[in-house]
């Protein structure tokens, strides 16, 4: 994540850590129960049983090892060949004590596309050391860990924009914010149709 993040900065990564191996008897204190539960909504939509870790999901459809950077690279290029992932320009800027999120048209006409918006508070590098498994005593940098998710509305293919009060995502830790545009909802994840990310301070 770390490398493709610094050598392809077109390519926003996300690092979403889940927390069903907690029970082995190290606790990750980044992971989230929602992250375990949405790698969970992606199989599902995609119909196969696939959750491991550390598995990437590439534009909200196509999933790899998350240590395999040539397939993560061969999926990006297979998935904007679909229709709309990744066809819809997103931006965000920050003034003042606020984000302001701005989703373009659909080329298509509103009629054709729409999805929910949401906003990631998220950590740039994180070091972590690791009690059990099979990394034990190593300490490892997590890279744009999200810390947390809020939906900023609703997108129906017509323009729109939203301010978002950086209070509300600001959090000990937190240094950058990415936005993205997602058919589907929450329970129901589809492609990935925009995308923007921000450095904050």
């Amino acid at each position: 994540m770390g490398e493709l993040s610094k050598d392809d900065p077109s390519i926003i990564t996300l690092s979403m850590p889940i927390d069903y191996w907690d029970y082995l008897g190290w606790k990750d204190t980044l992971a989230d129960s929602r992250f375990s539960a949405r790698q969970k909504a992606y199989s599902h939509m995609r119909g196969d049983r696939d959750v491991y870790t550390p598995q990437a999901v590439v534009n909200g459809s196509a999933h790899v090892i998350g240590s395999d950077r040539a397939g993560i690279e061969g999926a990006i290029d297979e998935t904007e060949k679909t229709d709309g992932v990744m066809s819809v320009p997103v931006s965000m800027s920050v003034t003042g004590k606020q984000i302001n999120v701005s989703v373009a048209a659909s080329r298509g006409g509103p009629a054709t596309m729409h999805g929910e918006v949401w906003i990631c508070s998220i950590s740039k590098a994180v070091p972590i050391s690791i009690g059990r498994g099979e990394n034990r005593g190593r300490e490892i940098t997590y890279h744009n860990v999200v810390r947390n998710l809020l939906k900023v509305g609703d997108w129906n293919g017509s323009a729109n924009s939203w301010t978002v009060p950086l209070e509300n995502i600001s959090r000990d830790g937190v240094d950058a914010a990415a936005v993205y545009v997602q058919d589907g909802n929450r329970d129901k994840p589809g492609p990935m149709l925009g995308a923007a990310y921000t450095l904050l301070h």
